[in-house]
């Protein structure tokens, strides 16, 4: 057990790194981050700051002298880092792991290695594979880069009437892929699991995954699914994370299809966006339990107080004028979450809002109608 008081190194200075730091702070642990990028979210939060490539071993090595166990807030860190680092300091969730989570091919072959149901799918290298692929998928279908894609990124829907192969892989980019089948889904919804090393397994409440443009725009809590479904999704998350030997948070998003079955889509080894909400309606936050899973602490209660809603506040909310936070602010069941970016952009994520209710649609509702004060 790394025990509070010692220091936790975190590869990544974005807002998932600074609501770790924040929750390693509150168990009295010492944080640092390391990220190419200086005055990030994170650094704000850490005892040191690290500004360096991620292929500088120097710098690597001197995360690894700072802390004593590392881990990651997002997947696009080479694997080649956490591989280096985990010879010189305690890592985790371990590089393998990452390295199946940071593209598509390797996630998906791992999924169906497994008995893990997923979409039907097809690698593409070629104009000549994507026709197979094709032949054997059919269309709809979706082409999906094989590496690092992230928020809809990397992604080209191929309709029934897109019968030019050809144009069709030249706007892709002809870059390696996987076609995936077009999942006819009644809704998107995510489990957050955790695991220490002690093997102790906790996940926690489902969460209904609203999306606007590829980004997720609203998060349900608990998911307005069956009480039976809820556990079959959270059991697929722990046979998941048991597969990968998970020593940390992983994210696990699905589709709920229109028969009632369950596909997987995507897998997260870190905090997810879908869990913020933790942070206010359940009794051990997704941030304070990663630490706690990384540090082979006791996991906590991942119970939940009251149906939430959480909004993600984009750089679009910046466009012309300054946001509206009075709205949220002045509302005793919502709370306001804002990551200390320097600059709004379209799309960026630039905070969160929750709102807690009653029940899951009441908290929707109110969501709804803050976000078109905001």
């Amino acid at each position: 057990m790394i025990e509070p008081g010692s220091t936790i190194g975190v590869l990544g200075g974005g807002q998932l790194g600074r609501m770790t730091g924040q929750a390693a702070r509150a168990l009295g642990y010492g944080f640092t981050v390391y990220e190419p990028q200086a005055n990030c979210p994170a650094g704000h939060v850490a005892d040191l700051e690290i500004n360096a490539p991620y292929s500088d071993e120097a710098a690597l090595e001197r995360l690894a002298s700072s802390a004593d166990v590392v881990t990651y807030e997002f997947e696009n860190v080479p694997v080649e880092a956490t591989r280096l680092l985990e010879e010189r300091v305690t890592l985790h969730p371990r590089p393998e792991i990452l390295h199946i989570c940071q593209n598509r091919e390797r996630e998906k072959n791992f999924l169906r290695d497994n008995g893990i149901p997923c979409a039907p799918f097809a690698i593409v290298d070629s104009l000549e594979d994507l026709e197979n692929a094709l032949n054997e998928i059919g269309r709809p279908s979706v082409l999906k880069t094989a590496a690092f894609g992230y928020d809809g990124k990397g992604q080209l829907k191929i309709s029934s009437e897109d019968t030019d192969t050809e144009s069709t892989w030249s706007r892709f980019g002809k870059h390696r892929a996987v076609l995936e089948d077009w999942m006819d889904f009644s809704m998107e919804i995510s489990v957050i699991v955790a695991a220490n090393e002690q093997g102790d397994l906790s996940t926690f409440p489902v969460a209904e995954n609203i999306h606007t443009n590829h980004i997720l725009d609203y998060s349900i809590v608990p998911a307005r699914i069956s009480p039976e479904l809820q556990k079959q999704a959270e059991s697929l998350a722990k046979e998941i994370a048991q597969k990968l030997d998970l020593v940390g948070l992983l994210g696990v998003e699905l589709f709920v299809l229109k028969d009632g079955a369950l596909a997987v889509n995507e897998l997260a080894p870190r905090p997810h966006n879908s869990g913020h909400c933790t942070i206010d309606a359940c009794v051990t936050s997704q941030f304070e339990q990663f630490v706690r899973a990384v540090c082979g602490l006791p996991l906590g209660s991942t119970e939940l107080f009251r149906p939430i809603t959480m909004v993600n506040i984009l750089g679009d909310a910046w466009i012309d004028r300054h946001p509206n936070f009075r709205a949220i602010l002045e509302n005793p069941d919502a709370k306001l979450h804002l990551y200390g970016k320097a600059e709004a952009r379209k799309g960026r994520k630039m905070g969160h809002f929750c709102v807690l209710a009653d029940s899951a649609d009441a908290a929707y509702e109110k969501a709804r109608e803050l976000k078109a004060r905001l």
